[in-house]
């Protein structure tokens, strides 16, 4: 059903205050965030920003929960090619958004803000990794349903595919900004991540591996996934 320009429009402003609220909370971290700042980096006035979202809470989980929505997106829609091709897809968007300089600039000033709030970090995580580890563990165990997948918990399974793929260049860029890594670096990490994780629990992992080395290696199905 295609939306009607009302809808789109809405869509559209939703968006760009997603946007905006991002900005600024990356710039100023949650309690030096106002709903002011981002009212005028999206370029709308604030009653028309609390008629989207009523607090600062509410428009600070829509903005976490939407970037790991579009990291689920493949997950969500499973690819024609297959668990490796989706496990890829994801690894890149993955990578695309928390990455992002904004991203990491957010999650160095919610480390520096737990001790004092606590219920930020609570926040962070509920509307951020806990969300993304959700999505993950339903695809994993409709794998493992499947067959092609074999593991005991699913959340441990979950947790050791991102940590695989991502957990030591985002470390290093976390306290590191000047240092970020170029896709290459990256794409060394994904691809190794991928294998190890393949290994671990795939229940053919020799078909499954070649399946990837062939995605790896052919230049027109380099992953990329705009954040």
């Amino acid at each position: 059903m295609t939306a009607s320009r009302r809808q789109q429009n809405r869509l559209n402003r939703e968006r760009a205050i997603l946007d905006a609220a991002l900005k600024v909370f990356a710039a100023q971290g949650y309690t030096g965030a106002s709903m002011d700042a981002v009212a005028a980096e999206a370029g709308v006035t604030k009653p028309t920003l609390y008629s989207y979202f009523p607090s600062k809470d509410s428009l600070f989980q829509a903005m976490m929960l939407g970037k790991r929505d579009l990291m689920l997106d493949v997950f969500e829609h499973p690819s024609a090619q297959g668990m490796v091709a989706d496990l890829l897809v994801f690894a890149w968007a993955y990578a695309d958004t928390v990455m992002r300089p904004e991203m990491l600039s957010l999650a160095r000033l919610i480390i520096g803000e737990v001790q004092r709030f606590p219920e930020i970090g609570r926040a962070y995580q509920a509307s951020g990794p806990d969300h993304l580890l959700r999505g993950i563990m339903r695809y994993l165990e409709g794998q493992r349903r499947a067959g092609r997948l074999a593991f005991e918990d699913a959340e441990l399974a979950a947790q050791d595919l991102w940590g695989l793929i991502l957990s030591a260049p985002r470390t290093q860029a976390l306290y590191m900004p000047d240092a970020l890594p170029d896709r290459e670096t990256l794409a060394r990490y994904i691809h190794n991540g991928l294998r190890v994780f393949l290994k671990a629990y795939s229940t053919a992992p020799e078909v499954d591996l070649k399946q990837l080395k062939a995605l790896e290696d052919a230049p027109s199905r380099q992953v990329t996934h705009d954040a």
